[in-house]
């Protein structure tokens, strides 16, 4: 029985976190407007070169360096988030062109804001290990500070530093900062397979 929902949690995992690496792709491809991160990324490809999921992993290396002061401890998930996601972002984006009709890309940009907070939900509803930025918040938030305030601030510092190195900021920034957030905790729980979720984890995503 353990066995079996290990298999279960894994594969919900796994799904999870290759629909988030395409969600994203598809936000990508709309071209109107990145969520934070993928600002900070786009800005790094921009303008160091190397494509924006491998950007992503990169980062997402260097943040995990900061859980060691905070702490904090990877599980699979969050190892796999790291690879995973910017894989996958590399490997839609090497092969699929970005729409030019603008219908087109309204539908690329609600889709993949959509499925990113279906993909959300999934891969942490897992219960396998947060990803290595919401790990970083919810690390600050443990030594006392506000999760909110943290994920705030960190999360302007990175979009503020990618718009400035060119990456897209645009409406499609405002409609997932509003949306993200309702659909994470629509199906962080409906995820999480009868386990109990901490508040912080509908926080930080």
């Amino acid at each position: 029985m353990y066995v079996r929902g290990m298999r279960l949690r894994l594969a919900q995992l796994y799904g999870g976190l290759l629909l988030y690496g395409v969600s994203s792709s598809l936000l990508v491809l709309a071209g109107l407007g990145l969520d934070p991160w993928d600002v900070f990324h786009q800005g790094l490809s921009r303008t160091f070169g190397l494509a924006i999921g491998t950007w992503a992993i990169l980062v997402g290396v260097v943040v995990l360096l900061f859980w060691i002061p905070l702490r904090q401890r990877p599980g699979i998930g969050t190892l796999s988030n790291v690879v995973l996601v910017g894989g996958t972002m590399d490997v839609v984006l090497g092969h699929v062109h970005a729409p030019h009709a603008m219908a087109a890309r309204i539908a690329c940009l609600a889709c993949g804001v959509f499925l990113n907070g279906v993909a959300t939900g999934a891969y942490i509803g897992a219960g396998l290990g947060p990803g290595p930025r919401d790990g970083l918040m919810t690390g600050f938030a443990a030594r006392g500070h506000s999760i909110r305030v943290v994920r705030t601030a960190i999360e302007i510092t990175v979009l503020a530093t990618g718009w400035l190195l060119g990456g897209t900021v645009g409406v499609g920034t405002v409609v997932y900062a509003l949306a993200i957030g309702p659909l994470a905790h629509v199906f962080v729980p409906l995820f999480a397979r009868g386990r109990p979720t901490p508040e912080h984890a509908l926080e930080a995503v």
